[in-house]
């Protein structure tokens, strides 16, 4: 008899994928610059750490948020019993205030239309159990975050058709791409409700253009089907360039109260922008009441803790924190990118010209030995193994070219960037020298024979002469 489900049983999960497999080498063998300095150092994990000094510092003068107080006396059993699955008032209002100065208050966020879930993972699923029955399809342009396989799938049961893009173009969505993704969903005989976007993207660290937003709304219009916008990067946008909202473009084509602005969802987090991904907070966004409502009710199974609400709805109220926070955020990853791009130059190796997120999408196609995904993983396996980095292979987001890859750059120290940088380096050296001797041990082999081949027809030539002479 059966005993366990075939959620259980089967490998629906994707943790066979490269990108779980690099994490679960790195925790048998973690760097450390003590206990153990020849670790492999973790590039594969999106974790913001850069600004903890801030929030600490804001902690200090804030004793009360963290003490679970209000005015001096204690709210812990105000707070220990709070269960309303709508969330705490004071802090969806905060949270919401905070979404609109990420976007330069250009756009508004009621806060009645927030629903609370455990981080972006959970809302993300959430709203597939919204919109979607299983076997039907939502359309992603790849490369995309390896997770959404289980993030989306896994026990909704819909299914993901890939809009194929191109470093042609920078990876950036085109008609085309999304007609023939739309074209190949129905040959699978597949329902298509939507598409769903990261924006900023993840892996590329690049801006959804305001083109390519008004085509993806158009899109969704002239399909009548559904648009997700995860957003969750969308504060880690640096450089001179403003980050465009779908909201944005909602508002610029007079569509916020249309019967197409209910079906564009937003989904946010906290994990990325404030570098709090083990608080669980995450946020879904939506006009449409029926999936408010829904997805409200949905939330019992993956709540934000009430006193996680009551100290995060102190520090996004305090604005005069939350200005400088995003702006010293914005300054320290910029110029942590920076140094990762110039370390990866020096190897000799460029990257996508990106200007959020917190990874570079790097191109590492000359270092293949064949333009195939067999020889992205070999690359991938030496330099998870030999080099002693784990960073994530294109192959792992569902990009169609071999030999881009994924490389983190704010969850560490800059002297553990430095000496990423430096391995990196050392080994890229060593292989340019090896294919150096390599190519030159061919060069030679092949002049050998040519010469003997050479010598040869000499020789044949002047015995086949001889007779004539005589």
């Amino acid at each position: 008899m059966k005993q366990l489900s075939t959620k259980v049983t089967s490998n629906a999960h994707g943790q066979d994928s490269s990108y779980f497999l690099g994490w679960e080498e790195y925790e048998k063998n973690p760097y450390n610059e003590i206990k153990n300095p020849n670790g492999i150092i973790q590039m594969g994990l999106a974790e913001n750490q850069l600004c903890f000094d801030l929030i600490e510092t804001w902690l200090a003068k804030n004793p009360d948020a963290a003490g679970l107080k209000k005015d001096g006396q204690s709210i812990f059993k105000e707070l220990a019993l709070f269960q309303d699955y709508h969330g705490l008032p004071e802090f969806k209002k905060a949270l919401a205030e905070f979404m609109e100065e990420i976007r330069g208050n250009r756009v508004t966020f009621d806060p009645s239309k927030i629903v609370l879930a455990a981080g972006s993972t959970s809302a993300n699923e959430t709203l597939m159990f919204c919109l979607a029955e299983p076997g039907d399809a939502f359309l992603l342009p790849t490369p995309y975050y390896p997770g959404f396989d289980r993030d989306l799938k896994w026990r909704t049961g819909a299914e993901i058709v890939p809009i194929h893009c191109s470093s042609s173009n920078g990876f950036q969505i085109t008609e085309s791409a999304l007609q023939q993704a739309y074209q190949q969903a129905q040959k699978l005989d597949l329902k298509v409700k939507g598409v769903l976007v990261t924006n900023p993207s993840n892996p590329l660290g690049t801006m959804l253009t305001r083109r390519e937003i008004n085509l993806l709304v158009d899109f969704i219009s002239s399909k009548n089907i559904h648009l997700i916008s995860d957003e969750i990067y969308s504060g880690t946008v640096f450089g001179f360039e403003q980050f465009v909202s779908v909201m944005d473009v909602l508002k610029d084509k007079n569509l916020e109260n249309s019967e197409v602005s209910k079906r564009v969802h937003v989904v946010y987090s906290l994990s990325k922008d404030l570098g709090l991904p083990g608080f669980r907070v995450g946020a879904i966004y939506s006009n449409d009441e029926m999936v408010v409502s829904a997805a409200t009710k949905m939330s019992s199974f993956g709540l934000v803790s009430s006193q996680t609400q009551y100290l995060l709805s102190a520090l996004l109220s305090d604005k005069k924190f939350t200005s400088t926070y995003l702006n010293e955020n914005q300054k320290r990853l910029k110029i942590r990118q920076k140094q990762l791009v110039s370390g990866l130059e020096a190897a000799g190796v460029t990257c996508l010209k990106s200007n959020a997120g917190l990874f570079c999408w790097v191109d590492m196609r000359h270092l293949l030995d064949t333009n195939t995904f067999e020889a992205e993983l070999q690359l991938w396996k030496k330099i998870v193994y030999e080099v002693k980095l784990n960073i994530s292979p294109g192959s792992s987001c569902h990009c169609t070219e071999p030999g881009w890859f994924r490389v983190c750059f704010a969850n560490m120290s800059e002297d553990t960037l430095h000496l990423a940088m430096k391995r990196f380096k050392q080994y890229v050296e060593s292989t340019d020298s090896k294919r150096m001797i390599s190519k030159s041990s061919h060069e030679r082999i092949k002049s050998l024979r040519k010469r003997t081949v050479s010598n040869w027809v000499f020789r044949v030539s002047w015995t086949d002469r001889v007779p004539d002479e005589r």
